[in-house]
């Protein structure tokens, strides 16, 4: 899954469905409505949380209307597919000359990494200090909805291959801000 939920066995649509519900109702300012844009009933909603299973259309239906998508991969391969393979001194510079730039089209972050990652990054940087809390914050939710949340940038902490030691001092000193 884009958000990083790995489903597991055990997984039940209501789990999926709360990785997806602070994003959907930003969106949509219900649950009711998140439901109308996926072209389902008000009551799916209600009706998934104690179920143990449910219909694939049904969960692609509603991750698609919040803004995900659902995403199959290897066993042991879940989720390091958002991340470059290695986090070479070329893609750093690029990514440093992003930062450095003000930049906060999301089209540009987009072209240098995939939305988890480049998401991961903006919220590194909304915690940094000299950086735009608020607009870094918004960049990172338009590229990946949900990797504010603690749960998902921790996930983004432990499998980045960029490692903010190294990287927020570089990105202050490009700014300006040292």
């Amino acid at each position: 899954m884009n958000n990083s939920t790995l489903v597991q066995p055990e997984t039940r649509p209501g789990q999926l469905l709360d990785s997806m519900r602070d994003a959907a109702t930003r969106k949509f300012g219900s649950l009711g409505g998140w439901a109308r844009a996926a072209g389902l009933p008000k009551e799916t909603l209600s009706r998934l949380r104690s179920q143990s299973s449910c219909d694939l259309r049904t969960l692609v239906a509603l991750a698609a209307a919040a803004g995900f998508v659902i995403q199959v991969a290897p066993a042991g391969q879940a989720g390091t597919a958002a991340f470059p393979q290695t986090l070479t001194r070329e893609l750093e510079a690029r990514l440093l000359d992003l930062v450095a730039s003000g930049n906060m089209d999301t089209a540009q972050w987009r072209q240098q990494g995939s939305p988890f990652f480049m998401g991961g990054l903006a919220v590194l940087l909304a915690g940094a200090r000299g950086f735009e809390r608020e607009r870094y914050l918004q960049l990172a939710e338009s590229l990946h909805p949900g990797i504010s949340t603690p749960e998902a940038f921790d996930q983004w902490l432990k499998a980045t291959p960029l490692r903010a030691a190294r990287f927020l001092p570089m990105a202050r000193k490009r700014r300006g801000l040292t």
